[in-house]
C-alpha cells in the first residue's frame, strides 16, 4: 500500500494541552504506512474576511499543508458544549474564499480528550455538522472521545491508558481504509 500522508492538528493552543499529548500519541500509533504531520494553529489570526482573497502568510502554509495531505485529523478540546474558537477560525480561514476550500473533498477524522466524563462528544458532533458544508468525508467509527484526561497522560504527556489507545489506533486504520477507498473510488 501507498505511503498516506496524514495533517492533524489541535484545536488548543495551550502548552500542557491533552489534546496536544492524544495528537502526539497519534503520531506514535500510527499505521506503518502512515505519516502524520502536525500543523500548529498558533499564530493564525483572526478572520477577516477583508482579506480572504490574500490571506497572511501563516493561513497560506495551513491551506498548501491541506491540500498536500491525503487526510486529516482533528483534534478538538470542547469548551462550552462546542469547538473551541482557535479552531473555528482556522477552518474558516482554510475554506474560503468561496470556491477556494481547501477541506474540500478530504476524508477527516476527528478525536478528543477532555478532562470531564464526555470526552468532547459535544464539540466533535458540532464539528461533523461543520464538515458538511465543507464538503468533507468524516470516518463515522470509532469515535475517540478521552475522558478524565489527566489520569490518561503520564507526566511527561505521554499517553498511558490502554483503551485510549486501542481507540485511536482503531481511528487511525479507518481513516486510512476510508481514505484508499475514496482514492480508488475518484480514479474510476
Amino acid at each position: 500500500m501507498a505511503q498516506i500522508k496524514i495533517l492533524g492538528f489541535s484545536g488548543s493552543l495551550r502548552k500542557g494541552s491533552f489534546n496536544k499529548m492524544a495528537l502526539n500519541a497519534a503520531v506514535n500509533l500510527a499505521p506503518e504506512n502512515v505519516e502524520i504531520e502536525i500543523f500548529d494553529l498558533a499564530g493564525i489570526p483572526l478572520f477577516n474576511q477583508d482579506f480572504e482573497s490574500d490571506p497572511p502568510d501563516k493561513v497560506k502554509e495551513f491551506k498548501a499543508r491541506i491540500r498536500s495531505a491525503d487526510a486529516i485529523l482533528i483534534v478538538t478540546p470542547e469548551y462550552n458544549y462546542s469547538i473551541p474558537g482557535v479552531l473555528k477560525n482556522a477552518i474558516d480561514w482554510a475554506s474560503r474564499p468561496y470556491g477556494d476550500n481547501a477541506f474540500k473533498a478530504k476524508p477527516v477524522a476527528i478525536m478528543g480528550a477532555s478532562t470531564g466524563m464526555l470526552g468532547t462528544s459535544r464539540a466533535q458532533y458540532h464539528l461533523r455538522q461543520t464538515f458538511v458544508f465543507l464538503q468533507m468525508y468524516a470516518v463515522n467509527l470509532p469515535e475517540v472521545m478521552i475522558p478524565f484526561a489527566p489520569q490518561k497522560f503520564d507526566e511527561n504527556g505521554v499517553l498511558k491508558d490502554d483503551f485510549s489507545k486501542k481507540a485511536i489506533s482503531g481511528l487511525l486504520q479507518a481513516l486510512v481504509a476510508w481514505t484508499v477507498k475514496l482514492k480508488i473510488t475518484e480514479t474510476s
